[in-house]
């Protein structure tokens, strides 16, 4: 299969139009080095990039003229794939623990849970308190942040209060997350 031959028909995300799948009569070329060959006929910029053992690659189909560029479109391709794969080895995952509580634990059941989301903290990962509301607790609320503002003193000398008590369905949530070492 010639490089005039090769388009992009198979693959709905690659919606790259190029070669033979370019329609438009006129095309404002541009070439590998940047060089502008100007608004010439689709036949000579297909010729043009043949002769350069290159891909005709639709740059902007909306102007007027269309805007097209000669160019290595598998290599091209294979740079962008390597610049994502980069960014996303680069990139942070944050993981989220979460420590429950009822509207009505013991104190003692509140330092333990403390203990667990100190760790988590110290460690660098994020924690979501939440208390679960039950039945006819779901008519008290103020029960369950109560709750949260007892284990928040416990816990702001290692992490920073991201989100402040707030309901989510049955759920009392506060996100806190760990603190800056400087």
């Amino acid at each position: 299969m010639s490089r005039q031959q090769r388009t992009t028909r198979g693959k709905k995300r690659d919606s790259v139009i190029m070669n033979d799948a370019i329609r438009a009569r006129e095309l404002r070329v541009v070439g590998e080095d940047k060089q502008q060959y100007g608004i010439i006929p689709r036949e000579e910029a297909l010729r043009l990039a043949e002769e350069q053992g290159l891909d005709l690659v639709l740059i902007s189909p909306d102007a007027t003229p269309p805007v097209a560029k000669i160019m290595d479109w598998g290599k091209h391709k294979y740079q962008l794939e390597k610049k994502k794969k980069e960014a996303k080895k680069n990139q942070k995952k944050i993981e989220v623990k979460e420590v429950k509580f009822s509207c009505k634990i013991a104190d003692n059941d509140i330092a333990y849970k403390v203990k667990h989301a100190r760790e988590f903290l110290e460690k660098g990962k994020h924690v979501k308190l939440r208390v679960f509301l039950r039945g006819r607790e779901m008519a008290n609320p103020e029960l369950g942040v109560e709750v949260l503002n007892r284990v928040w003193p416990m816990v702001e000398d290692v992490g920073n209060m991201e989100k402040p008590p707030h309901q989510e369905g049955r759920y009392i949530s506060m996100y806190v997350t760990p603190k800056k070492e400087k």
